[in-house]
């Protein structure tokens, strides 16, 4: 039975209180791995950093389900925008789940606490009137019959320079200028792509410019009270030399917020009014206590993350908003701010489906704490920053699995080793380490880098923070290659206990510091040193852990029996670099596609052919029902000519990315060219000088312009999702027949009847060209013994 859920954190007096929020991401689409490093993923590593440090903190966030872009998602895919919201605010938390992200609470605006704290805003904004009437133009479509909200309207920019062609009605993409629709050049109604007209129609508006007094009192004090960052500034600061300017808050739309007011009561809010409110009805949906978290400005910080083009609604907008009510709000403290992440050689973009979405990197089976990492190290601070392929390799291969996966590895498999040649898993004592000149030094420079540490993740400076937590592990690799410690067990074994010991405190170092970046590295890390995340994982000045790192030797007490060291990080090579290089190039459009050509390519290979096991003394028999399938053609399992082969060449197929082609020795005259589609489950090193058992009496049939002779066998898991080569024994002969046997010296039986001495034994020819078999414990056999048949259950190679 699941425990249940803690109850809500609520703040504490005389503790330090911390509200943290993430831009609340659109609901319309997948979020792609920009959008993740700008917002959800940057506010996780703080939230987690201040849990570290024993700090009162929540993390807030949920999705944007309101507005012009949800309705119309909705129009694309022909159905409501509530189920568009119900979709994908699934796949959202699904996609953030995948990248342990931990929220306090994953909200969403369409909740009912949305629409009571919104209102209630409005309603003392209208009494102390910093709400006004007017009539503006909007574009009207007369083919659609309704006024056209800002992201129903595409058009040329207007702004000198830019000129882009498909800018939106509310904001240019190209040079994130904000626009009206009627600002755009040849504007064109999305949904009919007729040109709409200008109409007038009433709106409310909130009255910035008489706000601006408030307002810029509170951004120039908490700018630099909060130490905001400096592309946080320079945006704020462009809307205010531009002057203040009405902004409408209400929209001719039917999915958001109602405005409570007769003559408005069709109308709702705009996204950019509601969204922000987002951050306390989530939390109002979280405690009923919401207004302890934010209308107390005296004993809460509240810290908030974004991308650059959502500061000025989060440093003008908001807090307008909030200061008009004439409450005591908790007002954004601190801002933190991220540039563009781009995509190889152009922009991620939701849009048009370009770059690497957050659902595509769980395919890739790079385990999330490497793509986490990544991010962060390449997180846009100050600037845009590039994702590519080749860069994630290097900084895993060099600077995870090199390094930081290299230092912990060599430390716990060396304490793990047996007497005699390590400690046999217990932690040695180290009396007097602080007198050994090399350790000291050690001690010396991790505790500087762990002051740069903790002043950086202070202030908010994530990169710095991950780069002076990294250099530590470097730090520890110079300690263990200058101490020559495999030397010093033989020849000075209290100073090589002094080193082990003190390079194992260094070990649970890296797992406290780094956990907020890569939070399931420290778990793994603390299980192989046979601790609990929960009770041992804490980096607090009043627990004293801080101080400790000035003596790492201290961290683990001698005599602590540690768990089995393994691995913790899997090299990327060049030829798995290269096939997700060409997987996701263009659009995610271009990709389905190119997808669907590839399987109408293997459909070709095996036509209308399905094959099913059966004796031949049943091969008249009806199936159960009394009636025989009319896709499958009954083939005795004695007509199945499947021969050991050597396979002598394998390369990928150069017009489809999911093929080999196989140059196969299966005992006759010439190797037989076979096309298999394995280059999702086996790399190609593996493809190499091996061998398989082959199906050779198949009809030849041309895969993409490649002509296959033959089909190689493999077993699989039962959704297909891992696949082994069915391998025969080292002893067989290239081009000896594989015949089945049955149990108990039993002749041949019905391989697909439901018998006790048989396990039910499926088999079909897939779409990806190979035979798979779905079964348990059925051998294949050669004349040389029983041919080894890898067989996968629950996931795991049995």
């Amino acid at each position: 039975m699941a425990s249940p859920p803690p109850p809500p954190k609520l703040p504490i007096p005389g503790r330090r209180n911390i509200l943290i929020t993430s831009a609340l991401p659109y609901v319309n689409n997948v979020p792609h791995l920009g959008n993740i490093i700008g917002c959800v993923l940057s506010a996780d590593v703080f939230a987690r950093y201040c849990r570290l440090r024993g700090y009162n903190a929540i993390y807030i966030c949920g999705t944007d389900e309101y507005g012009t872009a949800t309705e119309t998602k909705a129009l694309e895919e022909k159905c409501s925008p509530k189920e568009i919201c119900d979709k994908y605010h699934v796949i959202h938390d699904e996609v953030y789940k995948w990248f342990d992200i931990k929220f306090d609470k994953f909200g969403r605006t369409s909740a009912p606490e949305q629409t009571e704290v919104c209102q209630a805003i409005f309603h003392k904004l209208m009494e102390n009137k910093w709400l006004t009437e007017n009539t503006m133009q909007q574009l009207y479509c007369d083919t659609c019959e309704r006024f056209l909200a800002d992201r129903l309207v595409e058009g040329k920019c207007p702004t000198e320079g830019c000129n882009y062609e498909a800018a939106r009605g509310d904001q240019c993409e190209n040079c994130s200028k904000l626009l009206n629709p009627t600002e755009l050049i040849d504007p064109k109604c999305k949904v009919c792509k007729n040109a709409p007209r200008i109409r007038d129609t009433d709106h409310l508006f909130l009255e910035l410019p008489l706000l601006s007094d408030k307002l810029v009192n509170y951004i120039n004090n908490t700018s630099v009270a909060g130490m905001w960052s400096q592309n946080a500034i320079q945006a704020t600061n462009a809307w205010l030399k531009e002057g203040l300017k009405q902004r409408c808050i209400t929209r001719d739309l039917k999915w958001g917020v109602p405005v409570p007011h007769e003559k408005y009561k069709d109308k709702v809010f705009y996204v950019w009014f509601d969204a922000p409110i987002g951050y306390i009805s989530i939390t109002a949906s979280y405690t009923p206590d919401w207004e302890k978290w934010w209308k107390d400005p005296d004993n809460v910080e509240l810290f908030q993350f974004m991308g650059k083009d959502n500061v000025p609604f989060h440093t003008v907008m908001f807090p307008s908003t909030l200061l008009g009510t004439g409450e005591n709000w908790t007002m954004m403290k601190t801002i933190s701010v991220t540039e563009y992440l781009n995509y190889e050689a152009g922009k991620f973009s939701k849009s048009h489906g370009i770059g690497v979405f957050g659902n595509d990197a769980k395919t890739t089976n790079i385990p999330s704490e490497v793509w986490r990492y990544y991010l962060l190290m390449n997180r846009p601070e100050v600037s845009d920053t590039l994702f590519t392929w080749a860069d994630l390799q290097a900084k895993l291969n060099s600077e995870l699995l090199n390094n930081l996966g290299n230092f912990i590895n060599r430390v716990l498999s060396f304490v793990a080793k047996p007497a005699g040649g390590g400690y046999d898993s217990i932690i040695p004592d180290a009396p007097n380490a602080e007198s050994h000149p090399l350790t000291n030094a050690l001690a010396e420079k991790t505790n500087k880098w762990v002051e740069q540490y903790l002043e950086a993740m202070e202030k908010v400076k994530l990169k710095q923070g991950l780069k002076s937590a990294m250099a530590i592990s470097s730090d520890g690799n110079a300690y263990l290659q200058e101490s020559q410690f495999w030397r010093l067990y033989k020849e000075d074994p209290a100073t090589c206990a002094i080193v082990m010991k003190t390079s194992v405190g260094v070990v649970y170092l890296l797992a406290c510091l780094l956990e907020p970046f890569m939070p399931s590295f420290s778990r793994e890390v603390l299980h192989q040193l046979n601790m609990s995340p929960d009770e041992d994982l804490s980096f607090c000045d009043d627990k004293g852990e801080t101080a400790k790192a000035k003596r790492p030797w201290d961290f683990v007490s001698a005599g602590h029996k540690i768990g089995k060291p393994v691995p913790l990080f899997k090299e990327l090579k060049d030829e798995q670099v290269e096939a997700f290089r060409i997987k996701f190039a263009g659009s995610q459009a271009e990709r389905i596609l190119k997808e669907q050509a590839d399987a109408e390519a293997k459909k070709k290979f095996i036509g209308q052919f399905s094959l099913a096991f059966v004796s031949e003394g049943s091969s008249k028999k009806k199936q159960s029902g009394g009636s025989k399938s009319k896709t499958a053609e009954e083939v005795s399992v004695a007509k199945l000519d499947i021969r050991v082969g050597l396979i002598r060449k394998a390369e990928k197929h150069p017009d489809a990315d999911s093929l080999y082609i196989e140059e196969i020795d299966v005992g006759e005259e010439a190797p037989r060219t076979v096309v298999s589609g394995l280059v999702k489950f086996i790399p190609l090193e593996e493809m190499q000088n091996r061998k398989v058992c082959v199906l050779c009496n198949l009809k030849p049939v041309a895969m993409r312009g490649i002509k296959s002779h033959a089909m190689v066998l493999a077993a699989s898991n039962e959704d297909h999702t891992k696949v082994e080569l069915v391998e025969p024994p080292e002893s067989a002969a290239v081009g000896e027949r594989v015949t089945f046997a049955g149990f108990s010296g039993e002749p041949e039986a019905s391989l697909n009847a439901k018998s006790k001495t048989w396990e039910k034994l499926s088999a079909d020819l897939h779409s990806n060209g190979e035979l798979v078999a779905c079964y348990k414990d059925v051998p294949f056999t050669t004349s040389a013994g029983v041919c080894k048949v890898k067989t996968i259950a629950n996931g795991e190679i049995r």
